[in-house]
């Protein structure tokens, strides 16, 4: 008789690269690939330690000699607005949300390409053109959809999308681009209160920003929000003053790569180590 065992998500490692956060370091990602009949279930339990989402892989920093990269999320019954957060809400009450399929269009693309033109010319998704801007938007195994903001004060023009995916304990910004030519109002700012809202009516407790890196600038803002949850240790823990957290490096910073995949509990199992 022939026994057929269940496939696990096996688990790679890119080559080193520098660190597009921290000047001098390089990174390195533990990623996964995101497909089949379990992707739903797999997302939403990577999701929930500390892995992100780009099309149909799953990763997690996973750098040598440094764990400066904290995955974070906002409680949403915690969070409060600070008085600058309610004056962004109040500033761009004209600008109407439709969430819609994932699926690219034109106008998408070109805002996409002045947000990257204006804030990200030297990044690396400068040279990203139509053809994979929709893949980033479409190639999607899993609930997504695309949050796109229209100022109905100015003709209904688009000034801002978030590609966000539907998790079971929340709500995942994968990413966000916005009208680089309206910095006072604040609009990255502005679609996470938003997605917060979202999430509160829909009874979701958590929405995912991505990860949080102490001493980089470009990543500051997200401790700006109170209910901040980051992820260490293996555990979501409510994040103290920013001060507090270094973005040292060190040898013995993160485990093997070998025992970061075995502590990795994967739906309907338990983990394989402890």
């Amino acid at each position: 008789m022939r026994h057929t065992l269940p496939i696990a998500p096996q688990f790679y490692v890119t080559a080193p690269q520098p660190c597009p956060y921290l000047d001098g370091r390089m990174e390195r990602k533990l990623f996964t690939a995101l497909q089949g009949e379990g992707a739903e279930r797999l997302n939403n339990s990577l999701s929930q330690q500390g892995f992100r989402r780009s099309q149909n892989v799953l990763y997690r920093p996973s750098c040598a000699e440094c764990n400066a990269c904290l995955s974070a999320r906002i409680d949403v019954q915690a969070f409060r607005p600070s008085k600058s957060q309610a004056r962004t809400l109040r500033r761009n009450a004209a600008l109407d949300r439709k969430a819609t399929s994932p699926w690219a269009t034109e106008d998408q693309y070109a805002l996409f390409r002045r947000y990257l033109d204006a804030r990200h010319a030297d990044g690396g998704m400068a040279d990203m053109d139509v053809f994979e801007f929709a893949a980033m938007i479409e190639e999607t195994p899993i609930r997504s959809r695309v949050i796109e903001y229209v100022d109905t004060d100015q003709n209904n023009d688009l000034v801002a999308v978030s590609l966000t995916d539907v998790l079971e304990d929340g709500l995942s910004m994968v990413y966000s681009f916005y009208a680089p030519d309206r910095p006072k109002a604040s609009l990255g700012t502005f679609m996470i209160l938003d997605h917060i809202r979202i999430a509160l009516d829909a009874g979701l407790p958590y929405v995912y920003l991505g990860y949080w890196v102490p001493g980089s600038q470009k990543m500051g803002y997200k401790a700006n929000f109170t209910g901040l949850e980051v992820y260490v240790g293996g555990e979501w823990t409510k994040m103290g003053d920013p001060a507090n957290y270094y973005p040292e490096t060190h040898p013995l910073s993160t485990d093997p790569i070998a025992e970061q995949v075995a502590n990795i509990s994967l739906p309907d199992r338990r983990p394989t180590a402890k």
